[in-house]
């Protein structure tokens, strides 16, 4: 036992070395909406998960500490509209080349979850989760369109490819990643895409997300909302005034309605989707969305849409306070989609984190049709956390400095 002795303290001394947390951002202001704080607090991580939030942490007990001071921390950004079901080489379609690769738009704009809005469907699911999902570090969950082939390889307006059953049954096969059932671009007459998604989400218990065609006296915003959607249906693109949302100057009282009754307004920018003429009456009457995306894809990052944290900066300079702002970007999407694990910084919980600086000045936002609106805040992701993870770092935040760094020898390339 004395032998024993020696090496039990040696071992009892390391352990009592080993620093406590991983990583500790330190002196932020963190907005947490799920848990009501918009304070300064130091966030601490450990194992992948956050370890501890207080009001001071001692940096000591850290392996490596970032200075937050003049920043804000918030949990990791959820993006619940893109389109990334890249890599078919096929032309001209989202289930192909007009999608993005989700980790090459994800972490340097502080998004760590993207949900696919409806790229692919029951047919082609199964390629997509391989192909993308299952090789990207960025979470990527999806909404699975009611149409066979998604956005693509067959048409949105053919109601023979529109089935609930294979739906159903895709769904509960990838149930880890399908959140809700997606309607996009029918145009023709009748419900078929709605009266089929319907059938499928309801057996699911999923919300349906739609992108809602092109509006007559038979399919409107009113019979949408008052006999198609229930309450936790999601409406994207509620700025592009392609529906009607706006009559006269003034917000269609179908959208009014609409959120009385429970439907969830998202707004998806995209490329042709979010007009100044349009978001600026309606923010005024007080019809703010719910939750902010991006419908990412390769024409609206070009464009006015640019990224998450543009599309952010633009709510916040329409007047939407910062803690709203973030709201609509964590914990609310995380709600939407039913994944309560995400979206919040209670101890516990993935460290999934998004440092932001906010800058004042004169800056110029563009909308879909390249009109240009003047703020003077901009929000910029300084640092992003997946997992306990740094991924993204714009100015070495979280990096040793060169001197101090333990490079690892190299062997001269023969």
């Amino acid at each position: 036992m004395r032998a024993l002795l020696p090496v039990l303290l040696a071992a009892a001394m390391s352990a009592a070395a080993q620093p406590a947390y991983d990583l500790l951002l330190k002196g932020g202001h963190l907005i947490d909406p799920k848990n009501g704080v918009s304070a300064r607090r130091d966030v601490a991580v450990a194992g992948g998960r956050i370890a501890r939030v207080a009001p001071s942490i001692d940096p000591a007990q850290a392996a490596r500490v970032v200075d937050a001071s003049g920043l804000y921390v918030t949990p990791g950004i959820i993006d619940m509209h893109v389109h990334v079901y890249a890599g078919t080489g096929l032309k001209g379609v989202y289930t192909g080349d007009l999608s993005v690769y989700p980790d090459a738009f994800s972490f340097r704009t502080g998004v760590t979850t993207m949900v696919d809005a409806g790229t692919a469907g029951w047919r082609n699911f199964p390629d997509f989760r391989q192909r993308v999902i299952d090789r990207a570090r960025t979470r990527v969950l999806a909404f699975l369109n009611i149409v066979g082939g998604g956005m693509g390889i067959t048409s949105e307006d053919d109601p023979g490819d529109m089935l609930p059953e294979p739906a159903i049954r895709v769904a509960r096969e990838h149930r880890d990643l399908i959140v809700g059932i997606k309607v996009a671009h029918y145009s023709k007459e009748g419900w078929p895409d709605l009266d089929n998604a319907r059938k499928a989400a309801d057996e699911l218990k999923l919300p349906v997300m739609v992108d809602f065609g092109w509006t007559n006296e038979r399919r409107n915003l009113q019979i949408l909302f008052e006999e198609k959607l229930r309450p936790g249906d999601i409406y994207t693109h509620c700025y592009s005034g392609h529906r009607d949302e706006l009559l006269e100057g003034r917000t269609n009282p179908a959208m009014w309605m609409g959120r009385k009754r429970g439907i969830i307004f998202d707004v998806g920018h995209g490329g042709g989707s979010f007009y100044w003429n349009v978001a600026v009456p309606m923010t005024r009457e007080g019809f703010w969305p719910d939750s902010i995306s991006t419908d990412l894809h390769v024409g609206s990052m070009n464009a006015g849409m640019k990224d998450m944290i543009n599309v952010m900066s633009k709510l916040l300079n329409l007047g939407a306070p910062l803690e709203d702002v973030i709201r609509m970007s964590t914990w609310a999407p995380a709600r939407q989609i039913g994944r309560t694990d995400l979206g919040h910084l209670s101890e516990g919980a993935e460290a999934d984190i998004t440092v932001l600086s906010l800058s004042k000045g004169r800056f110029g936002f563009v909308d879909s049709a390249g009109a240009r609106f003047d703020g003077d805040r901009l929000l910029t992701a300084e640092l992003t956390v997946k997992g306990g993870t740094v991924v993204w770092d714009r100015l070495g935040r979280a990096a040793a400095h060169w001197e101090k760094f333990p490079y690892k020898k190299r062997e001269r390339p023969r």
